[in-house]
């Protein structure tokens, strides 16, 4: 039994290793940063993210004082028991990581969504795939790539569900083991925010269900079923997953939550642009971020 056990433990780690090492040649984790990146240095992008910047700071300044009058003390009191003196830091942190996930979800279902729509769609025209935007929407002559966008034909972004406030707060709890569930909380996070992120993509390529679901499990990783090996790899981050976990890192920082929504999104045309343009290899990686992970190494 003792040879058995330590046989699946070798084998558990192998696979783990292998996991790990494809989630970081994949650098679909850098796609968020590039977002960024590309963002800051075109402005023509900004335009859709300012027409809607006041109702959008007025609505995150409500949900943060309504968190801390009614959420604050009863998490602090709780946290007392696992982070001891330091409840009251922790759980003002845990506070504006849930504010933070309320005003992204309650701005983009009711706020953001076109503009989001609008920041994907210009990013696409600024990278030359124009044919591939004009399927969902009209595509105008002159002007900057913000500019070029017409009217809607698709709208691809589904509003908020049910499920994702369930899932939620389902995962919250989590927040209240120390260190170690923050990270899972995270990651399971990001598993959903990264096919999410690509969800207009999938539209103007008119890919149905099962197409999307191929396309996204190329992207994932083969995960077994058995319990043991769920357990195991709950940590782990695929190509699609690696992109959500940096994606929800960015819009859990609390205030700045609504501009990284608009950098994720440009981060995800910028992937979107590049498997359309057939630069990801088969391993999920374009070969000028894989150079840029080598170079982070």
């Amino acid at each position: 039994m003792a040879d058995k056990v330590k046989e699946v433990a070798i084998e558990e780690a192998d696979r783990i290793k292998s996991l790990t090492v494809e989630a970081a040649r994949s650098t679909a984790y850098l796609y968020p940063l590039r977002g960024i990146a590309y963002f800051v240095s075109h402005r023509d992008l900004w335009r859709p993210m300012t027409s809607r910047l006041a109702p959008t700071l007025s609505l995150g300044l409500g949900v943060t004082t309504f968190m801390f009058v009614f959420t604050y003390l009863p998490q602090a009191a709780v946290m007392a028991f696992t982070n001891g003196p330091l409840a009251a830091i922790s759980a003002a942190l845990l506070v504006l990581s849930e504010s933070s996930t309320l005003i992204t979800i309650l701005s983009k279902t009711f706020l953001i969504e076109d503009a989001l729509v609008d920041t994907f769609d210009g990013v696409l025209v600024s990278k030359n795939t124009t044919n591939l935007v004009s399927g969902g929407r009209q595509i105008q002559s002159g002007g900057d790539s913000i500019a070029k966008l017409g009217k809607l034909v698709k709208r691809p972004f589904a509003k908020f569900t049910p499920k994702a406030l369930i899932r939620y707060v389902m995962y919250l709890p989590l927040n209240f083991i120390p260190l170690v569930g923050t990270v899972i909380f995270v990651v399971l996070q990001g598993k959903n925010a990264g096919p999410a992120a690509h969800s207009r993509y999938y539209q103007l390529k008119e890919w149905n269900s099962s197409q999307r679901k191929k396309h996204i499990e190329e992207h994932r990783g083969a995960y077994t079923r058995s319990v043991l090996r769920c357990l195991l790899t709950t940590l782990l981050i695929s190509r699609y997953d690696s992109f959500g976990v940096a994606a929800v890192l960015l819009e859990l920082i609390p205030v700045a939550s609504i501009f990284f929504a608009f950098t994720n999104t440009v981060g995800a045309a910028l992937w979107a642009a590049d498997m359309e343009k057939g630069h990801v290899t088969s391993e999920g990686t374009a070969p000028r971020l894989r150079e840029q992970a080598k170079k982070a190494e």
